[in-house]
């Protein structure tokens, strides 16, 4: 089970045991819900509307600004690179002090967000990508503990799904303020506003909260190190960790962190690419983008089911099947590409939307299982594994747009995201095979 208590090994000290947090009891009176669902809220503007807002407002930024053209595909690679910089910074950060990285996630993203609202040169407006899309690097890991400290033991593994659909609930929300708005300036402004509320709307109930504070959580995770390396070593031997503790918290990211970026740059497509490749293949009319959003983050709320399919199947199998769902995904693009079947268009959008949401859903909790002291250190390294693939997929992607047809790039992200689930599948047989 997810929260059952056990030693393990530390990548940051020795080894350990159940984390601290899990010690620690929602509000009285409070079932946690609040809480998740804020949360879900500062990952809806972060994550659907900060970060892969780019992609959504392509054609519109491509209208209405056509000296960014050529700079929108590496604008995005730069983009997952800053997340994968943010949530480096987060993942030192997140599980000490959560509620400053969370700071940083509301202001990165809202700052960003004006950015984009405004940005006409090519510069100005890769920086302001970039700093928007540091806002989800920042997040997702400083969630991880606050939810561990404010939900119940047996709930939190749904609330942690429930809060990673929160990037489908902002794609639905950009996809709806792209229809509303007025002009793509318009539209940013508005979801640095959003962006601005939902970090209130979290920061404010964390207030008083001990167990959340830098001095309460470092002390108990020393008091932890200390007791678990004692218990493990025997008395009198030093708690630093030797270097082979720590190779071993490593591998135990190997297999994940690997197929995370495999299957990241296969989905680098549809993300960065979904709406320009319809809409220039004629599918899907340009005044209708907002809809493929809008289908898509529907799809992604199905990411609720991520901790029961997780509880069932295991991460490894949960990871392979999600995985082959965004190659499905895939496989819809260019069979409505190579046919012009709006239809399928959509489906392949709600498609992807499931299967990314629950996805990104089992890394989390595969992070929180491997490194359970450090679950938000650990989310940082899945979720830079993915935008690390993201960032070359994006380059790749957009170097192939001019040589090769949409078919053929729908083919080839597929294809990338069925090889990431064989790899999980494969490495859970082999580490079976060899305990």
């Amino acid at each position: 089970m997810l929260d059952t208590p056990g030693t393990q090994a530390s990548p940051i000290g020795a080894a350990r045991t159940t984390p601290a947090i899990d010690s620690a009891s929602p509000p009285a009176g409070s079932s946690g819900l609040g809480i998740a669902v804020a949360s879900m809220l500062l990952i809806a503007v972060t994550y659907g509307m900060a970060r892969f807002g780019v992609g959504l407002f392509a054609p519109r930024l491509a209208a209405e600004r056509p000296e960014l053209i050529e700079v929108l595909g590496w604008a995005a690679a730069a983009q997952f690179i800053a997340y994968s910089v943010a949530a480096v910074i987060a993942g030192r950060l997140a599980d000490r002090r959560p509620r400053t990285v969370l700071v940083l996630a509301g202001a990165t993203a809202t700052l960003g967000s004006l950015g984009v609202a405004v940005a006409s040169e090519p510069v100005f407006f890769i920086a302001s990508v970039v700093i928007a899309g540091m806002g989800g690097g920042f997040a997702s890991p400083a969630l991880v503990p606050v939810i561990d400290a404010m939900v119940a033991v047996r709930a939190r593994s749904t609330a942690q799904s429930m809060v990673n659909t929160g990037t489908g609930v902002g794609v639905i929300g950009a996809g709806l303020i792209a229809f509303l708005a007025p002009s793509v300036g318009t539209a940013w402004v508005v979801m640095a506003s959003l962006a601005g509320a939902a970090a209130a709307s979290v920061l404010l109930p964390l207030r008083g909260r001990a167990e959340l504070s830098p001095r309460r959580r470092g002390h108990a995770a020393s008091s932890t190190t200390t007791k678990s390396w004692s218990a493990g070593s025997g008395a009198g031997v030093s708690l630093t960790p030797s270097l082979e503790v720590r190779a071993h918290a490593w591998r135990k990211m190997l297999l994940p962190g690997g197929a995370a970026v495999v299957v990241g740059s296969g989905s680098a497509l549809l993300w960065t690419f979904g709406p320009l490749l319809v809409t220039d293949s004629g599918v899907v009319a340009a005044n209708q983008v907002g809809w493929l959003w809008i289908v898509l983050g529907a799809g992604g709320l199905l990411g609720t089911l991520t901790g029961a399919l997780v509880n069932r199947v295991g991460e490894p199998v949960g990871w392979s099947i999600t995985a082959v769902v965004l190659a499905a995904a895939n496989a819809v693009l260019a069979w409505a590409l190579l046919g012009e079947h709006p239809a399928l268009a959509y489906a392949s959008m709600a498609i992807f939307g499931a299967g990314y949401m629950a996805l990104t859903g089992v890394l989390i909790l595969w992070a929180r299982r491997l490194w359970p002291d450090h679950a938000g250190a650990g989310t940082s390294v899945l979720f830079i594994a993915v935008a690390t693939g993201q960032a070359a997929g994006a380059a790749g992607f957009g170097m192939l747009q001019g040589s090769w047809s949409p078919t053929a790039m729908a083919v080839l992200a597929a294809s990338l995201c069925l090889a990431g689930g064989a790899m999980a599948t494969i490495g859970g047989w082999n580490s079976r095979a060899r305990s």
